[in-house]
């Protein structure tokens, strides 16, 4: 599992040939590394006596900021664990039209279930972009540009995890399935970037003056 390995076994499976981890697994943890930048900014908060008014509200951000990392790594491991079936399913014989049905058949099953998981990262990386933008106003001002990066860590989730939804959905001969998945990824996609690209110029803007 991703969080048993140190990030030196973990770095030298994803850059080995082995096919997962990939970018996938790879967007999630980049979610995981926003999420637990956001922790950090919220731990530099609380406690000082300067925000002791928001105190309540930054430690209810970090709560769920826990809750989303956890979930991150489990998605990372989640997109390992759906691309093992998928890539033995396009090994399967094709000879006869029994055996194309069924392969078709095996197939559309896990381009789904391969399709599901990098939309369930942009999912989670919408929602943990909301709380980031809240720390942006709340958080110490000292950890400020920590925000900045979870933002582009959240932001590189983004898009990486939707190349992997489009992907997938590709090669699905049920196409409006296709196309509603692509839809909501599309619109998650515009919506997160500008929301993280929002967040970051704030950030930005604060640091330089």
């Amino acid at each position: 599992m991703t969080k048993e390995q140190t990030i030196e076994q973990y770095l030298q499976v994803l850059s080995s040939k082995q096919p997962v981890p990939g970018g996938g697994g790879a967007s999630a943890l980049s979610g995981a590394l926003g999420s637990a930048l956001g922790l950090m900014v919220g731990n530099l908060t609380i406690g000082k006596k300067k925000y002791a008014a928001m105190e309540e509200e930054v430690k209810g951000y970090m709560e769920q900021l826990e809750r989303l990392q956890q979930k991150f790594i489990r998605l990372a491991d989640e997109d390992a664990e759906v691309f093992a079936p998928l890539a033995a399913a396009y090994g399967l014989p094709s000879g006869t039209d029994e055996e194309k049905a069924y392969k078709d058949q095996i197939m559309e099953k896990n381009l789904l279930a391969a399709s599901l998981v990098p939309l369930s990262i942009m999912e989670t990386t919408v929602e943990m972009l909301l709380l980031l933008k809240e720390l942006e106003q709340k958080g110490s001002v000292m950890a400020v540009s920590d925000v900045g990066v979870a933002v582009q860590f959240a932001r590189t989730a983004l898009t990486g995890a939707v190349m992997n939804v489009y992907i997938n959905t590709r090669s699905m001969k049920n196409r409006d399935k296709a196309r509603e998945m692509n839809e909501e990824a599309s619109h998650m996609l515009t919506s997160g970037t500008a929301q993280a690209d929002e967040i970051y110029g704030k950030v930005l803007e604060r640091l330089k003056n």
